[in-house]
Formats: C-alpha cells, structure tokens, sequence
C-alpha cells in the first residue's frame, strides 16, 4: 500500500512530497524496537518518555518516514508533521488493515465500573449466538477463545486494528461447527484515557455501553466534567459516525448526556428502564431473575452474585438485543459465562466463611461490593459481619482515599487498612490521607502496611458466617512499590494462609 492511500484522511500540517507519497509502506509501529524495513513510525510526545527520541533508531532499523505532531529534529529526517499523533495512527491503521470495522461489528464499553464483567459477559452471549468473537480489556485478550496478556485496558489503535485483522483471519479457519456466514464480533473496555487521548478515534461501534459514572482518573481528567466529557466521545464520536445502538443506564442521571446513535436502549431499575429484572433473587449459588424486554419474559440464572451484577447482566442483554439475539440464547450465554476473575473471585479453601477478592479501587466500587457481600450473610436467622480489607494506590487521585476510607467504614463491621501500589508514594503517607475518612466512624479497625500481614489480620478476624472483601488490587498478580515491582496475588495469598491448620477465628492479643 502506498503511503498517500495509508495516510489518506490524516489532517497533516504540510502536504506530502510526492517522492515519500509513493513509497511502498510495510507496516505501522509507534515502539521503535519493532520496525521493520518500510515501516512507518509514530512518534507521540509522552508524559515520561518522547517517542522522537526514537526517530533515528526508527530510520536505522528501516523506517521510510516518521510521523508526529511536533516539528521535526532535524529537520531533514523524512518527517511528515500532523496535528495530531494519535488520531493520525488510528486513522491510518485503519486504512492499512482494510476497514475492518466495516465488517467486525464492535462493542465497545465505558463507565467507572462494571466494564469487565459486562463486557466478559457480551462477549459470552455473543458465543453462544455463534458469533466468532474477540474481547480486549483490563484482565485479558482473547481471540476465538486464545488467550493474550494486555499491557492497557484499551491498547493503542494500531493493536486494535492488528487484533481485528487476526479476528478476520479466525474467522476463515476451518472448523466443522462454523458455517460460512459466520460474523466476527470484537468486545473492548474503552477506558476514558483512551477516549481522551484518541486511541479508538476513527473506529466505527455497532454498539456502545455506558455503565455508570462515579469519581476515578481526576488524576488524569483533573474534573469531573472533564472524565464525563471524555467518556460521551464513545457516543458522540469525532472522525466516526455515531454507534448504531446506544446502552445507557437509566438509573445513571449521567447517561442523559451519553445518549447518541441511531437507536438508544435503557437499562436498569427505574420507569425508563426498556430492558429491566424482575423477582431478583441473589444467594450464595448466585442470581434468579426475570429479563423482561417489550413484554417479553426470560429467567435468567447466573454464578455472579449480588444486584451490582443484575446491572451488569441487564446492560450486556441490552447489548446483546441489539445484535438481534433472541432472550433465550442471552439467557443460555449468561449461564455459560464463568466468574470474572478478580471481581468478587471466591476463594474457598473450606473455611466457614466467604472470602473474595475484588478489583474495587472507587469508593462507589467498594460500596457496591460490601453491599453484595451484605447480601450474602444476612438471613432470617443470623447476620455474619463484613470484613473489608483496602488500600489506595499511589500517584493517583488522593481526594478519593478518604471517600474510599468513608465507604468501608461506613458499611463495614471491621476495616483492614493497609497498602496498594504505591508507586513512588510513602505507603504510609498514603494510608494517613484515607485516615482522615476511616475515623469518621467507630468502626473497629486495624492498620497494617504489609499487605500480607494485612490479608492475615483480615482472615483471622473473621468467624464462620461472616464474609471477608480483599479490595482493590483484584486480578493483579503484582505490586508496585517506589523501586521495583514485585509479584504478589492476593488470591494465592489468601489461598496460602486459608490451607494453615490452626484456629482460623480472631482472638484478642
């Protein structure tokens, strides 16, 4: 492909010559490590590191031009200035890859919180309708059921074009089960950094999700305006025509500026709600309920637990409604959907008490999770207590540590304080900001920085009935500390002080 064709529609800020116009390009890379001969290369200017550091690397390992927002140096490098980087590598991804968003219909899903359960279980109902299906997002990737690492929730444009491309080329392999009008569908979080930053600029959504909107990221947004704005690029789209089917939550008041596309669907509690759950039922085995669409009527059974989940559910069957599946084929992918790791991931090692751990890192997060856990061990006969140990992590909104202090010691029957990442923080100054929000209440805690020691004290407090909530760090298999990161699960952590003999119940030094 010539470079004219894989730049086309990129706003540059001087025309092209007509020598690099016609060279033949190979491929698209913004790390340098990865060029190849006639390559392009997409230099961003980063917080930490500027990628036109790289520009001369880029050349010697075989780039024919470099492309960036900022002014070349030297300026007699093949530099081709636009205004603006990553819109211009989204948009000639797109061209280089063929438009697969014209044949993959996308999901994309934005919100605080909920988009990795819903979007595990889009994609599961999307399985289950006989879609060949990809999903990108916090945990993992997957492709036609192939598992991947991820570095961010939302990977630059260039993978995500790279991914569908793959998908396409899944869905042509042979296979007994799959009938050759197969179509391919592509599930993807779309965090609010990659909203604002431009890395999903240009790709076309079948269908775009908004879950809720609560306090995160004002480290990054600085205001809540700011976060709001970022998130309504999913709906209202610029480079893009808007998403053929809008899933708005209506019990969100923030859904209302979401609202854009050619066909928008509510979801939720409330009178607006056109897709909603009736006779809730939630337990230990997990949810009943009645997914009721346009006096249509479907019970659905699912493993999660908790009401938090029925939004979630609700929010991928009204996903899952506009790609024209019937309610019994959403119910039968829902059953078939497995626990989301690290979002209220049980750990049972036989002990007379629930413990899970969870990826809660808001305060509206960790009150949604101590209420599901509350849901678990009242009854009629007993009520066991809940037991929440949390951290906060370093470099990032530190107004929000107090808030997150205020919900577990509001809810909570006893608070394990202890650290999360920290990065380049003092753990300990960390813990102090959310100090000021734990004492506001009475509720008996403890205050612990080594985050094992801490999952002991939490362990040890507990007794048969009660439920334990480790908070914050969920499928994380790592710690960041100021100077190294370190491996560290709180599941095998749990897992390993659970499979100690020994009295397991707290006592009282």
């Amino acid at each position: 492909m010539k470079l004219s064709q894989v730049l086309e529609g990129v706003a540059w800020r001087a025309p092209l010559s007509s020598d690099l116009a016609n060279k033949n390009v190979a491929g698209l890379e913004y790390d340098s490590r990865r060029v190849g001969k006639d390559f392009v290369f997409f230099a961003f200017p980063g917080s930490r590191v500027d990628g036109r550091r790289f520009a001369q690397d880029a050349l010697a390992r075989g780039a024919i031009a470099i492309v960036s927002e900022s002014p070349a140096e030297p300026a007699a490098l093949p530099w081709i200035q636009v205004e603006h980087g990553r819109r211009a590598l989204a948009t000639a991804a797109r061209n280089f890859y063929g438009r697969p968003d014209e044949r993959i219909a996308f999901t994309g899903i934005t919100g605080t919180n909920g988009k990795t359960t819903t979007a595990y279980l889009i994609d599961a109902i999307l399985r289950e309708a006989g879609f060949v299906t990809a999903l990108l997002g916090t945990i993992e990737a997957r492709l036609a059921g192939e598992r991947r690492e991820v570095v961010n929730t939302t990977p630059e444009s260039l993978d995500v074009f790279r991914f569908a491309a793959e998908l396409e080329g899944a869905q042509h392999a042979p296979s007994a089960r799959r009938a050759p009008e197969t179509r391919c569908a592509l599930t993807m979080e779309v965090s609010s950094h990659a909203l604002a930053l431009g890395r999903v600029f240009g790709i076309r959504f079948h269908s775009a999700v908004f879950t809720n909107l609560t306090r995160d990221h004002l480290d990054f947004h600085r205001t809540m305006e700011d976060y709001a704005a970022a998130k309504r690029l999913l709906f209202h789209p610029e480079g893009s025509p808007p998403p053929e089917w809008s899933v708005l939550n209506a019990d969100d008041p923030a859904s209302d500026a979401m609202a854009g596309g050619k066909r928008v669907v509510w979801y939720g509690m409330s009178k607006r709600s056109q897709v909603r759950a009736e006779n809730i039922s939630s337990d230990f085995r997990g949810l009943r309920f009645d997914l009721v669409y346009e006096g249509a009527r479907q019970e659905i059974k699912s493993t999660l637990a908790g009401r938090i989940n029925v939004m979630n559910i609700l929010a991928a069957s009204a996903a899952a409604i506009g790609y024209e599946i019937d309610l019994p084929a959403i119910a039968r992918g829902i059953a078939a959907c497995p626990a989301v790791p690290g979002r209220f991931e049980r750990i049972d090692e036989g002990q007379p008490f629930l413990v899970a751990v969870d990826y809660a890192h808001t305060d509206d997060a960790l009150r949604n999770v101590i209420q599901v856990a509350r849901e678990l061990v009242t009854n009629k006969i007993a009520r066991g207590r809940v037991i929440t140990l949390f951290g906060c992590g370093g470099d990032r909104d530190r107004a929000k540590r107090p808030l997150m202090a205020m919900a577990a010691a509001e809810l909570s029957d006893f608070v394990v304080l202890t650290s999360d990442n920290p990065r380049s923080e003092d753990p300990i100054a960390i813990m102090n900001d959310a100090l000021v929000g734990l004492r506001r209440f009475d509720t008996p805690h403890a205050i612990e920085p080594d985050r094992a020691t801490a999952i002991r004290r939490a362990l040890a407090e507990a007794r048969p009935g009660d439920a334990v909530i480790l908070a914050g760090k969920g499928h994380e298999t790592y710690q960041v500390l100021k100077d190294r990161t370190i491996h560290f699960d709180d599941r095998e952590t749990a897992r390993e002080i659970l499979k100690q003999p020994g009295d397991r119940s707290h006592k009282p030094q």
